[in-house]
């Protein structure tokens, strides 16, 4: 993952909600068909994180050679538990700057390209680098409109916040609309599928809400506030409870919805 604030990751408070995390990625998997190179195509993870979904490739291609990259040392640490060499391995990159140096059969992103400003504007390197037939498969979220965002975007730019969290963590201008991206894809010569789904997802534990956001949109923040221990529970307790009005739990546990939005483009052959 990257980001223009660089914030700082945590593995295992991402993690906690990996069920609900990974539901796209295999709602992605399941979309992508045959590859040039199978049995044993090469892959890209891009944003690879803690490499748990990587290794869903790995076993939809076990014969493939799969390389994930992040730019976060602390996902590519919990990462390396997923490594099955000499197949399946993890290298610290940057989606945005990276340069494929192979030919690929599949490209593949699943919640990092909304951290990069302009993404789209990779595709053609990125296709270049596909073998004809090859897929460019991505999935982002689609939420910024949600109250877990408008709330936390309003707070970050209050007069009390302001100063030090301006335009922290802001990735709204970063995700396109569904219809944008297909745009983008067929112009560039590829047959695409893009479509978008809302997860009721059913989060559990107290203030499960900023639970989640603690593993995602919260980490500029965190990372921004990490010598100022106490202005950072200040804030946290601030949109904790902005975040219980938004999301008050039900008998069954608390409703999250989430849009996310999907893309599956094929390079002609």
């Amino acid at each position: 993952m990257t980001a223009p604030h660089q914030p700082s990751w945590d593995p295992q408070q991402y993690l906690r909600h990996a069920d609900h995390r990974t539901r796209p990625f295999q709602d992605l998997l399941a979309r992508i068909g045959a590859l040039p190179g199978h049995p044993a195509p090469r892959i890209a993870d891009l944003g690879c994180g803690a490499g748990n979904v990587t290794a869903l490739l790995a076993d939809r291609w076990p014969e493939a050679r799969i390389t994930g990259y992040d730019t976060s040392r602390e996902m590519l640490a919990e990462a390396a538990a997923h490594a099955r060499p000499p197949l399946l391995d993890f290298a610290e990159a940057d989606a945005a700057t990276w340069e494929p140096t192979e030919t690929y059969g599949l490209i593949v992103s699943t919640s990092a390209l909304q951290w990069i400003p302009g993404h789209a504007d990779h595709f053609p390197r990125w296709l270049d680098a596909l073998a004809p037939g090859g897929t460019l498969a991505f999935q982002v979220p689609g939420n910024f409109t949600a109250p877990s965002h408008t709330l936390l975007a309003g707070l970050r730019e209050s007069d009390r916040w302001h100063p030090q969290l301006h335009g922290v963590g802001d990735r709204t201008a970063s995700v396109l609309d569904p219809a944008d991206y297909l745009t983008r894809l067929r112009d560039l010569g590829c047959t695409a599928d893009v479509w978008e789904t809302t997860y009721l997802q059913t989060l559990h534990g107290d203030d499960a809400v900023l639970d989640w956001v603690k593993g995602t949109a919260l980490r500029p923040v965190l990372t921004a506030l990490a010598d100022d221990p106490a202005a950072r529970d200040a804030f946290l307790a601030a949109y904790r409870d902005l975040l219980r009005e938004a999301y008050p739990p039900g008998p069954y546990g608390t409703v999250f919805p989430f849009r996310r939005i999907f893309a599956v483009a094929r390079k002609e052959k």
